[in-house]
């Protein structure tokens, strides 16, 4: 069984030697918000996503290429966070899917409701003739027990 250190150093080479076999293009694939895919990074190289971030070697590899991307325009450059950004959150707008979906569920909703208003309202007044025969009925000493 290998040591931590030796796995560490595995990991290491495996990243530097995946680090060789990309290009630009390959690396312009990889990134997302800004940043290469640490998912994607983790499943090409072999070893498991926390390599990225436990081993320091790695990680100072890794910030280090994408400076070098970013410097080389594959990357689109680093955007500092702002105490503006950090106070308030985001607020994110309902997409056209969703706003379609949520139009339909409306309709339909109210549709239903429209459909058991008249319904309640048909079966009161058939309760209100029943009770009008129920009253006469027990006045008249027929109502049956």
């Amino acid at each position: 069984m290998a040591s931590g250190r030796q796995v560490a150093h595995e990991n290491l080479q495996r990243f530097t030697a995946w680090i060789a076999s990309k290009t630009d293009e390959d690396y312009r694939a990889l990134a997302s918000r800004g940043v290469l895919s640490r998912k994607e990074i983790a499943r090409e190289c072999g070893f498991a996503k926390s390599a990225l971030d436990q081993n320091p070697r790695i990680k100072v590899a890794l910030r280090e290429l994408e400076e070098a991307l970013r410097s080389k325009g594959v990357l689109p450059l680093a955007v500092s966070k702002s105490t503006a950004d950090v106070d308030e959150p985001r607020r994110r707008e309902a997409g056209t899917r969703r706003a379609i979906l949520d139009a339909e569920r409306l309709r339909r909703l109210e549709q239903e409701n429209a459909s058991l208003k008249a319904e309640n309202s048909e079966l009161k007044s058939l309760l209100g003739k029943h009770a009008i025969l129920r009253e006469a009925l027990a006045a008249s000493g027929r109502l049956p027990r």
